[in-house]
C-alpha cells in the first residue's frame, strides 16, 4: 500500500481515510473503537472529523466525534501512528461560527481539549466565510502553525475561485498556503470538482481528500429502489441518485465489480483512489469497514476505468 502526500504538507497518508462523522451518532463508543483499532491495525492512518459532528442529531451539540476520537487516543496510546484532520467554521452555537481570527483561535482550544492530543495534524476550514478577509483567517492559521497546534491547513467545500484567491494572497503576503482540499466528489458527483477545482488542484500541488466517496451509501449498491431507502439513516439522500444515469452507474460497478472479484464499494472507491490523494468513507461496523479497506488492494484496468468514466458522465 503505497503512502501518498498530502499536497505541500509532508503528511504521509494511506490512500482511504476514514469518515468520523459516524462516530458519536450511527457507531456508539464501542463500535467506534473496535473501528478505529482495525483500520489503524490494517495500515492506515487518516482520520477526517470536524468540531461539527454530530451537531444534526436531536440532542447532540456538536464535539461527539471529536471526544470520541479523543478517548480512543487515550485509551489506545497510538496518537504517533495517525493523521487527525479536523475542521472549523460551522456554526457550533449562536456567535460560534465562521473563520475569523477570533473564532479560529479559540475553537482550536476546544477541539484539541476534545481530541486530547497537543497538535492537530491537518486543521481544515470547513466551508468558506465571504465575511472575514482571507488575510484574516490565513494570519490566524498561521499563529497556530508557528505554535505547534496545527501541523498543516487545508480548506473545505471551497470554489475554484476563492481557492484561487487564497492561494494569492498566501503567496502575496507570504502566509501559510492551503495544502489540502475537501470538496464533494464520487462517481456519482462529478461535475462540481472536476469544472474547475481539479485542474487549479493540480497546478497548485493542493492534495485532494473528498467526502462522500460512496454517495451517502448509493455507491454500494444498497439503495436500488425505493423501497430501499429506509436501510440506514442516510438513505433519505439516495432517493434523489434513483433515476437513469445512477441506475447506470450502478449496473458499471456490478459488471467491474463482478470482473473483478469485488464489491462495488471497493471499485467505487479503488477509481476515486486513481484520481485523488485519499477518499473519505465511513462504516458502522467492522464488516463495512473490511469491505471499503480492500478497496485500496484493488487495481483497476483501462477497461474498467474506461467504463466507469462512461456510465457517470
Amino acid at each position: 500500500m503505497q503512502p501518498r502526500t498530502l499536497g505541500s504538507s509532508g503528511i504521509e497518508v494511506a490512500p482511504l481515510a476514514f469518515g468520523g462523522n459516524v462516530f458519536g451518532w450511527t457507531a456508539d463508543e464501542r463500535t467506534s473503537f473496535a473501528l478505529l483499532d482495525r483500520f489503524v491495525g490494517r495500515g492506515f492512518n487518516l482520520i477526517d472529523t470536524a468540531d461539527v459532528y454530530s451537531r444534526w442529531v436531536p440532542g447532540h451539540t456538536g464535539g461527539e466525534s471529536e471526544t470520541l476520537i479523543g478517548r480512543w487516543l487515550k485509551a489506545s496510546g497510538r496518537r504517533s501512528e495517525v493523521v487527525i484532520a479536523t475542521k472549523v467554521g460551522i456554526e457550533m452555537a449562536a456567535g460560534q461560527a465562521g473563520l475569523s481570527r477570533r473564532y479560529i483561535l479559540s475553537a482550536v482550544e476546544r477541539s484539541l481539549e476534545r481530541l486530547q492530543t497537543d497538535y492537530i495534524d491537518l486543521y481544515q476550514a470547513h466551508r468558506d466565510d465571504p465575511d472575514v478577509a482571507q488575510e484574516e483567517t490565513l494570519e490566524a492559521f498561521g499563529e497556530l502553525l508557528r505554535a505547534g497546534k496545527v501541523r498543516a491547513i487545508g480548506a473545505s467545500n471551497f470554489t475554484a475561485a476563492r481557492l484561487e484567491s487564497a492561494l494569492a494572497v498566501s503567496a502575496a503576503r507570504g502566509l501559510p498556503r492551503y495544502a489540502t482540499l475537501q470538496p464533494e466528489y464520487n462517481l456519482y458527483d462529478r461535475a462540481g470538482f472536476e469544472a474547475e477545482l481539479a485542474g487549479l488542484c493540480a497546478r497548485e500541488g493542493i492534495g485532494v481528500i473528498p467526502y462522500y466517496g460512496l454517495a451517502s451509501g448509493f455507491l454500494t449498491g444498497k439503495y436500488r429502489t425505493v423501497a430501499d431507502l429506509g436501510k440506514s439513516p442516510r438513505g433519505g439522500r439516495a432517493k434523489t441518485m434513483l433515476n437513469p444515469r445512477g441506475l447506470g452507474i450502478l449496473a458499471a460497478l456490478d459488471a467491474v465489480a463482478a470482473r473483478l472479484a469485488a464489491t462495488p464499494a471497493q471499485v467505487a472507491l479503488a477509481w476515486l483512489m486513481r484520481r485523488i490523494a485519499a477518499p473519505i468513507a465511513s462504516a458502522t461496523s467492522v464488516e463495512q469497514l473490511e469491505e471499503i479497506l480492500g478497496a485500496a488492494e484493488l487495481a483497476l484496468d483501462a477497461e474498467a476505468m474506461q467504463e466507469l468514466d462512461a456510465a457517470s458522465a
